[in-house]
């Protein structure tokens, strides 16, 4: 157990992305043993022209200018800082030496920042956990001089359009001068393990406290009139993740079952003729709180993921959320999904996956909903943040190299 430290956080996930965040739930678990600084992501010069208009980018503004306060508590223990600067928008810049030069500049503007903030809190002696944030944090370590720097490392970011000008070069860099890198799946810490021995595989959390069966009371009205069985997905519909070719095989081989969609589309979902077929049924997006009762509402819970690289070694905390509600879950066969194989069925191709779909139907038990439940209560973030900080504490038992 780690207590009465300081921490700071930086992440790719600002603290207002109004989204389910794993390093924010992180940041609250951290907090309640520790003092913690959440770093939110600063402006850039692209955003704040282009996106002049867009919430987030006029909070900034209204920061940078003095209208709002840049450091703010948000609970116990916890404060957020919203830098009061702007970076210079360098990821898809195409030459290594004017990327590194603005890069190091960036990188010393985000650092003053927060030790500006860190001398009005008094952090010393700190921790800095960097969230994905390759570019802004590459040089963190030196600026800022913490007493342990922690890579996590939560997505294959690689596979990505946004990354592969300069993150294939920048990541390793920032993983082997980190003292510890932690993945949240197997597969991305083997990755990982080439660039730094200190590499540990510490899996993922989810809210086990929301997301409990004893809790669920009504059901929600777009739902109710919706007749069974019914075949369901909560999270954003993006085609980057999931295969709309799946749920289209499953909706037409099966008219008796309903497939229900919660979450935003993006332009392929929103264009796909899935909209036409008269057993699928898209709710839109939900606020976090509200999902649990729409997932107690399905029979079968599944996540019809495309096989790529960013889904390939990707933990879908989803399955967590189905299987604490006690869930038959169907999903895609990836790497990272090998850790759920005995409360899982996994489909090695589309075919399988409405096979599998009749056969969770038909063989769902009370007893086998309680295996799912005591499955998923062993990964809440209690246990997570615990792996979290056996791993901080064996590295701080060790030399910590200066590179």
């Amino acid at each position: 157990m780690i207590r009465d430290r300081d921490i700071i956080i930086t992440s790719l996930q600002s603290w207002d992305i109004g989204i389910g965040s794993n390093c924010k739930d992180i940041a609250k678990e951290f907090a309640k043993n520790n003092r913690v600084l959440y770093v939110n992501s600063p402006l850039d010069r692209v955003s704040k022209w282009k996106d002049r208009n867009r919430p987030d980018v006029k909070k900034r503004l209204d920061v940078i200018n003095g209208r709002e306060e840049d450091l703010v508590q948000t609970g116990d223990n916890l404060w957020t800082l919203y830098p009061r600067t702007t970076l210079e928008s360098v990821s898809r810049l195409p030459s290594d030496w004017l990327f590194d030069r603005l890069n190091r500049l960036n990188n010393r503007r985000f650092a003053r920042q927060i030790l500006s903030a860190v001398e009005r809190l008094k952090f010393n002696d700190y921790i800095l956990f960097n969230d994905g944030n390759m570019f802004r944090g590459l040089y963190l370590k030196e600026f800022l001089r913490p007493r342990l720097s922690v890579y996590y490392y939560r997505d294959n970011f690689m596979a990505m359009d946004f990354w592969k000008v300069q993150g294939p070069r920048i990541q390793p860099a920032l993983m082997a001068k980190s003292d510890l890198v932690l993945a949240n799946s197997e597969f991305l810490a083997r990755e990982a393990m080439h660039y730094n021995p200190w590499t540990f595989f510490v899996g993922q959390g989810f809210d086990h406290r929301l997301y409990n069966k004893e809790t669920v009371r009504l059901t929600p009205p777009d739902i109710a009139s919706i007749s069974g069985p019914i075949i369901g997905y909560t999270g954003a519909l993006l085609a980057l993740r999931l295969d709309p070719e799946i749920i289209s095989l499953v909706a037409r081989e099966h008219p008796e079952w309903s497939v229900v969609l919660i979450g935003p589309e993006d332009e392929t979902f929103i264009k796909s003729d899935l909209h036409l077929l008269p057993n699928i049924h898209f709710l839109g997006s939900k606020k976090p709180e509200e999902l649990p009762a729409y997932i107690d509402r399905f029979n079968v819970a599944f996540n019809p993921q495309v096989l790529n690289e960013v889904t390939r070694g990707n933990y879908p905390r989803k399955i967590d959320e189905y299987l604490a509600l006690g869930k038959p879950v169907v999903a895609t066969h990836t790497d990272a999904m090998a850790m759920f194989s005995p409360f899982v069925y996994l489909a090695k191709d589309k075919e399988e996956v409405p096979l599998l779909i009749a056969r969770a139907l038909e063989e769902n038990s009370p007893g086998r909903e309680s295996q799912r439940i005591g499955f998923a209560l062993s990964h809440t973030w209690e246990n997570n943040v615990a792996e979290i900080y056996r791993t901080i504490e064996q590295r701080m038992n060790e030399p910590v190299t200066g590179n």
